[in-house]
């Protein structure tokens, strides 16, 4: 950690410094350290943090990110029920599952793997889980923050520790100091990102698919946060020093994922950069069962 801490300072003092590529696994493992201990005093009060975790379909890439969050909560501790359905499955039947689970007792967080069929309102779903078990946070009246959006500013806290530029200042109003774009708007990437943005008085700039000239956007962003899915950043539309959080996936034909941007292309610009895999994916693990465990301690 002191490496990253000397690095950002010469990063905030000089805007050019060395990349970093940002290790999520390392951040996602000191956070599970952390909630390691948590569970192990739930389990004291004969408490046993469990997640329900319900999956609708076949989707290689749902099952891929499920089974992340199952291999992670099995690490620290937590229980987790996985309820698959298929595709076909009716709104009606959805909601009446959801609804048992709401009401037991024994289940702590409840999660509805997206993406989901066309029939299935996800809004509809949303409003379903109980907001005291929404641990993804996508309820209105939800009592959690989106994981994804706390991973992306717990990696923001790991880029900006009490840098010389910063001493003296909060990491808000670190952060208010600072020029931020968000690429994409998506239900459960932007929207949640810049919603949470926004409440701590950080006013990012969105771009979406309707934007014009996004390049002149982004090349005078401090950070890009790109939620979209699919590659929309390229060398020339960063500056210097730049850092980058990737939060879109995509699939390409050699069966791998990718990010919203290359690596390789980046890495001599960007300040710091999140990679594809290993980077924002984990912390939203993390912070996805820090959530849960909050649900624990409260509900009882």
């Amino acid at each position: 950690m002191e490496r990253t801490s000397e690095a950002t300072e010469l990063a905030c003092l000089t805007g050019v410094a060395k990349t970093m590529k940002i290790d999520g696994k390392q951040i996602a493992n000191n956070i599970g350290e952390d909630l390691k201990s948590k569970v192990e005093t739930l389990k004291k009060k004969n408490i046993v943090a469990h997640l329900a975790i319900i999956i609708v379909g076949d989707d290689p890439a749902s099952k891929s990110y499920v089974e992340q969050k199952k291999l992670f909560a099995e690490k620290i501790g937590v229980k987790t029920s996985l309820y698959q359905y298929p595709d076909s499955i009716s709104v009606k039947d959805l909601h009446h599952y959801l609804n048992d689970l709401n009401h037991l007792s024994s289940v702590h967080g409840i999660i509805v793997q997206r993406p989901l069929p066309p029939q299935i309102d996800s809004l509809a779903i949303n409003l379903t889980i109980d907001p005291k078990k929404d641990v993804d946070g996508f309820n209105p009246k939800s009592k959690f923050q989106a994981p994804i959006a706390l991973a992306v500013l717990r990696i923001l806290e790991d880029i900006f520790p009490r840098s010389i530029l910063c001493k003296g200042y909060s990491f808000t109003k670190c952060l208010k100091g600072k020029k931020v774009v968000v690429i994409g708007k998506g239900e459960t990437g932007g929207k949640p990102i810049m919603e949470s943005f926004r409440k701590m008085g950080v006013k990012p700039t969105i771009l979406d698919s309707k934007t014009i000239n996004k390049q002149a956007v982004t090349k005078t962003a401090d950070i890009i946060i790109s939620a979209v899915g699919k590659k929309v950043l390229e060398p020339e539309m960063i500056k210097k020093g730049v850092i980058l959080i990737g939060v879109g996936l995509h699939k390409q034909r050699d069966g791998k994922f990718y990010g919203d941007y290359s690596s390789k292309e980046i890495k001599d610009i960007a300040s710091f950069y999140t990679p594809t895999p290993g980077g924002v994916g984990p912390v939203s693990v993390a912070m996805l069962m820090e959530n849960l465990i909050k649900s624990a301690e409260n509900l009882f």
